[in-house]
């Protein structure tokens, strides 16, 4: 498998191109972090933008939902689709409104997503579910073969003019971050709280 995906014209990064990247190490890296993608496709001609969670596995990734929405039983016929993660790292505050700026990783995926039917695929996506929530919910599987990734990081860039501006500027760090768990109120007291969820980590 080839380091880097080759851009097509519809993943290529057109403004501020120095900021994409199309090697397979930086994409997943971004996709293996996130925890949503929002899935854009279209019927009739109304575009529709969903938020899901998804995982990667190998080169796809997989989302999933109920087998009556909407969009996973469109999406599952073959309709094209774009699914996109964003993950942000910081308000980027200048001197002037003009320059403020956010930094950011982004991955954009395009193509069409299949219904997994295969057992086994279906099983390892979901993480051991019983019979009926198999039946309740659908796997959708996108390969990645057509993806890109957008990065912005780094300080603030001001206008040579504004530097004299005496106003405060720089990065504001913003980071996803997991808290103690919380205990469902009808969850026995006398079971420990698990490490993986007490040490939870991405």
């Amino acid at each position: 498998m080839p380091e880097a995906i080759p851009p097509t014209e519809r993943t290529r990064v057109v403004r501020e191109a120095h900021r994409g990247a199309y090697d397979r190490e930086t994409i997943y890296k971004i996709l293996d972090e996130a925890y949503v993608c929002h899935a854009g496709f279209a019927i009739d001609g109304q575009p529709f933008v969903i938020p899901t969670l998804f995982a990667r596995v190998g080169d796809a990734i997989y989302f999933h939902g109920s087998a009556a929405s909407r969009m996973l039983r469109n999406v599952g016929e073959g309709i094209s689709v774009c699914v996109t993660v964003t993950l942000t790292d910081g308000f980027v505050l200048a001197r002037s409104v003009f320059n403020h700026s956010m930094n950011y990783r982004s991955v954009v995926a395009l193509g069409k997503a299949t219904i997994v039917d295969a057992p086994e695929e279906k099983l390892e996506a979901l993480s051991q579910p019983n019979e009926k929530e198999l039946k309740a919910t659908s796997i959708l599987r996108l390969p990645l073969t057509e993806v890109s990734a957008k990065i912005r990081s780094g300080p603030v860039e001001d206008d040579a003019p504004d530097y004299a501006l005496p106003v405060w500027a720089g990065v504001i760090p913003l980071a996803l971050t997991p808290g103690a768990p919380i205990r469902d109120e009808r969850c026995d007291p006398a079971i420990r709280t698990p490490a993986y969820a007490a040490q939870y980590r991405r």
